[in-house]
């Protein structure tokens, strides 16, 4: 009976510690109140910077966009490896572009963070009736069916289903949108295997204009085949940009690996055979 109770005693003692580490490696969430707090102490900051610093107080919304843009694909760098504290600081290098150009726009007395903050919520609001209206969507694929008629009703809106796709959008990412809100409105495949059908017709135009190497029909029937993929992908609710992106860090790795082993041999890339830089090619595949 001793022995027993000894057991539990060390059984109950384990998952004590184990519930007290865990918990010690869970970050504490500020609440609401410490959340505004911080809202509007950078706000104190961005204040100060536009009136002390001579950087700061130079910067216009046209100099401003060239950083906004590489802030925004480091963003999404931190997302794609899913690292946590690099998000946490890119979504804060991010958010003090949203702060700056708020507070051009205020000196210009053309709006400021709480018109952004309002027009926002408005359109929330605006655009799920299902949530503040007497709308019903019973899943989020109805939520989205309904979206794009939803946008185009607001007073501000989109004049037509395409025109909110951003003009500067990378075109992989460009024809997913076009896809997407093409399909919101139903304009799109009854049947989602039936686009490999498609996706092979495109790749046998493709291969005959390259076979009678015209470079002005072969450029648009690439894009075809390629748009006819993004379509495929879409179809079966991937990510071609994120599928992408993980194909171009997998490479990277792969041919890191074979540069290093060159490094090593004192052997230049471009004295390797293909056939040694494959067998490597393969070592590093192996090992992921």
């Amino acid at each position: 009976m001793g022995a027993k109770v000894q057991f539990f005693f060390q059984l109950s003692m384990v998952v004590s510690f184990f519930f007290l580490t865990f918990a010690l490696t869970m970050k504490q969430m500020h609440t609401r109140e410490e959340k505004m707090e911080a809202f509007g102490r950078l706000l104190d900051v961005m204040d100060t910077l536009r009136e002390k610093c001579p950087w700061d107080r130079k910067q216009t919304n046209d100099s401003l966009r060239p950083n906004t843009i590489e802030e925004t694909y480091e963003l999404c760098d931190a997302l794609i490896r899913d690292d946590q504290r690099e998000i946490c600081k890119e979504l804060g290098d991010v958010l003090l572009h949203v702060v700056f150009y708020g507070r051009i726009g205020e000196e210009k007395q053309q709006f400021d963070m709480a018109d952004v903050c309002n027009k926002l919520c408005e359109k929330l609001i605006f655009r799920h009736p299902h949530v503040y209206g007497e709308a019903v969507a019973k899943d989020a694929e109805t939520v989205l069916e309904s979206w794009e008629q939803i946008k185009l009703k607001e007073k501000d809106g989109n004049k037509s289903v395409l025109s909110g796709v951003p003009a500067a959008l990378p075109s992989l990412i460009k024809a997913y949108r076009i896809q997407d809100k093409a399909r919101n409105v139903g304009f799109d495949w009854e049947d989602k295997q039936d686009v490999w059908t498609k996706v092979r017709e495109e790749l046998d135009e493709l291969e005959a204009e390259l076979k009678r190497e015209d470079k002005v029909k072969s450029e648009h029937e690439l894009g075809d085949f390629l748009f006819a993929v993004i379509n495929a992908a879409r179809l079966y609710k991937l990510n071609p940009d994120n599928a992408l992106e993980l194909t171009n860090q997998k490479f990277i790795r792969r041919f890191n690996y074979i540069e290093e082993h060159s490094i090593k041999s004192n052997r230049p890339l471009k004295e390797m055979t293909l056939a040694e830089m494959d067998a490597l090619w393969n070592e590093a595949k192996a090992q992921e």
